[in-house]
């Protein structure tokens, strides 16, 4: 997946600037969302217990304190490592999602390279299953990867592609998903109904990141939202419900002002301060 030009990792999670010599201004649509809480705790607990059970090293270590204590801690770090591994599949899946729109579209493209990425860490099938649902839904892309901006809320990020199905404009997001013991691909979460409402309320469009050039959005009325599930037995597209896109964008719009008050008060100063002792008489 091509890395915005114009994103940067910051002490208050991505923000994005107008070009590439501005200064960051304002927060990714990801970092809004990312205000609200996910309860991941039960999932971390299990990852590291599974992690420790299945360690082929733990018979032979049970006599020595030493190295059980070695093997809880690389158990403790089973769900970053897991998450790390999930980030960079999701980033080569996207990016040869990204070739695809780019060669239909007549523009350079890497799609042999990304392709051959996949195959290297044995994800081809989801290159095979992308191949697949692009062709049965017949795709005419118009945009891969485009930075927006809101002013009026004060946002920015990158959607996955903007495209025409069926005669409709639809804003697409991708979501790199596991399979079930069904062999069905996992359900996406509700929360990329306010990142695919973000995109769609975006007020510019990102033309030249050097130049700092943007025009008005177009693609904001009335687009198809659609969230599309990628996995390794199928790929599943979810229409976000208009009647509900009203709410989501009201949530995001409250997350966005506890973005703005968790910046401010990590920038006031230290919130706590030590107190001496009285003096003594």
């Amino acid at each position: 997946m091509t890395a915005p030009l114009l994103a940067h990792a910051t002490d208050y999670g991505r923000m994005y600037a107008r070009s590439t010599t501005a200064d960051f201004s304002v927060p990714s649509i990801t970092t809004v969302i990312g205000q609200q809480p996910h309860g991941l705790d039960g999932w971390f607990g299990y990852m590291g217990a599974s992690s420790l059970a299945s360690d082929p090293l733990l018979p032979g270590i049970l006599g020595s304190p030493a190295q059980v204590r070695q093997a809880v801690n690389r158990a403790a770090k089973a769900a970053e490592a897991y998450r790390d591994v999930a980030a960079k599949r999701g980033d080569r899946v996207h990016d040869y999602c990204e070739q695809v729109a780019l060669r239909a579209l007549g523009k350079p493209h890497r799609m042999k390279e990304t392709r051959e990425a996949l195959a290297a860490n044995g994800e081809e099938a989801f290159a095979a299953r992308f191949d697949e649902w692009w062709e049965l839904y017949r795709v005419e892309p118009i945009a891969p990867e485009i930075t927006v901006w809101n002013h009026t809320v004060g946002y920015a990020g990158t959607l996955d592609l903007v495209a025409r199905i069926n005669g409709r404009t639809c804003l697409i997001d991708y979501k790199t998903k596991g399979t079930t013991k069904d062999g069905t691909v996992k359900p996406l979460d509700d929360k990329v109904v306010m990142q695919l409402v973000a995109g769609m309320k975006a007020e510019e469009s990102l033309v030249d990141p050097v130049a700092g050039e943007w025009e008005a959005w177009k693609h904001g009325e009335a687009p198809v939202l659609l969230a599309v599930a990628l996995g390794e037995t199928e790929v599943r597209p979810s229409r976000a419900n208009p009647d509900v896109l009203k709410h989501h964008w009201w949530k995001f719009c409250a997350l966005r002002r506890v973005w703005e008050m968790a910046a401010d008060t990590g920038s006031a100063g230290s919130a706590l301060l030590p107190v001496a002792p009285p003096v003594s008489h």
